[in-house]
């Protein structure tokens, strides 16, 4: 009987483990890949990968995917409000968490440079793109290469690459 219970608890965890769903591992490169992109199931994708993984930065990130998407649905004016508000919030609440986070602030720079007018929410470009410039040679060199790349195109952000 014992050796039943054991066998069947062995079995049941070895099967536990060939059917597992691996774990979401996020993956920065694809991410500033899709927030990049104009293309809504580009962007899309990447939102559920990042709303479906585990890792601190989450809700920065996926305030940032959800503030681009609205950019680039085909809905209605209060739709993509209603999606960038949420965006927002998401994002703002961040950064008021970590306010020094030089990444939050560069995903903040890229939304408010792209922005419209109309959205008020273009007040901290300088304030951002000075804390990433000033910061710059201390980022990861992954996002180092990314905040170059953007650099290239943005108005706001001048780093030599």
């Amino acid at each position: 009987m014992k050796h039943k219970l054991i066998f069947t608890l062995s079995t049941l965890i070895s099967l536990l483990f060939i059917y597992a769903i691996p774990a979401k591992v996020f993956d920065k490169i694809a991410f500033y890949s899709s927030i990049s992109s104009e293309v809504l199931e580009v962007i899309d994708a990447q939102l559920e990968l990042v709303k479906a993984a585990s890792f601190p930065e989450k809700q920065a990130f996926e305030g940032a995917l959800l503030m681009k998407k609205a950019g680039v649905i085909k809905g209605t004016a209060k739709e993509k409000l209603n999606l960038f508000k949420s965006g927002r919030v998401k994002l703002e609440a961040a950064i008021s968490k970590s306010n020094d986070n030089v990444e939050y602030r560069f995903l903040r720079l890229i939304i408010q440079e792209h922005a419209p007018k109309i959205l008020k929410y273009r007040n901290e470009i300088e304030t951002d793109s000075q804390l990433v410039r000033t910061n710059f040679k201390n980022l990861p060199e992954i996002l180092q290469k990314f905040v170059v790349d953007y650099s290239k195109n943005s108005k706001a952000l001048k780093i030599a690459g």
